[in-house]
């Protein structure tokens, strides 16, 4: 693969839809493009690991605001993948609220989504974008889809998901994440089910790919 890689940044607050968004225009454009010519990297998987710390100690961090997370490694990975490069993206395991000892292999794609809630936030993330979209999604909604996504998927309380929310979730996105919508090119509401915006993004992919 000769030609240069394109990349698609998608932030937000958390459970605003950014996963889903990234996951259509995936599911959408690989038929089109062909199977490996589109891929999705998670800022999740780049948390710090925390293998120094207890359980305990681990719980208390602040996961929403960007020292938890290793944007120099997510950077780092993104220059090698423009270069042509496979990389080994680490494993974030939630349950235990640390890295595994596991990386998955990412090989290098045409089109490469990078998805989460502080990518906008960096300066540095958002030279290496070629488009910057921000879900504007009501705060509402997002807590109640990430209830229902942490105890499922997660493993944690009712009681644990609101906690965290009001201790940091929600003054992290006012104080880091709302901000950061300056920078979106694109900013799309009513979350990632939104197919006017899902077909103009497949439409200035393409148009950038040629």
């Amino acid at each position: 693969m000769n030609s240069p890689s394109i990349f698609i940044g998608i932030a937000g607050a958390s459970a605003s839809g950014k996963s889903l968004l990234a996951q259509t225009i995936h599911h959408e454009l690989q038929y089109e493009l062909g199977e490996g010519a589109i891929s999705i990297i998670k800022e999740d998987s780049y948390y710090k690991a925390r293998h120094d710390l207890s359980f305990e100690e681990r719980e208390q961090i602040n996961y929403d605001h960007p020292n938890a997370f290793d944007h120099d490694l997510l950077i780092a990975h993104l220059d090698a993948l423009a270069r042509q490069e496979a990389v080994e993206v680490p494993v974030y395991d939630y349950k235990i609220h640390n890295r595994s000892e596991q990386t998955t292999t990412h090989l290098p794609s045409r089109v490469v989504i990078v998805e989460g809630i502080l990518l906008l936030n960096d300066k540095i993330i958002r030279k290496r974008l070629d488009a910057k979209v921000f879900m504007d999604t009501d705060l509402d909604i997002c807590l109640l889809r990430r209830l229902k996504r942490d105890i499922e998927e997660r493993g944690r309380t009712v009681d644990s998901v609101i906690e965290q929310y009001k201790r940091t979730v929600r003054p992290m996105f006012m104080e880091f994440v709302q901000p950061s919508k300056q920078y979106a090119d694109i900013i799309v509401p009513r979350g990632g089910k939104n197919r006017v915006v899902i077909e103009m993004l497949k439409a200035r992919i393409k148009q950038m790919l040629e």
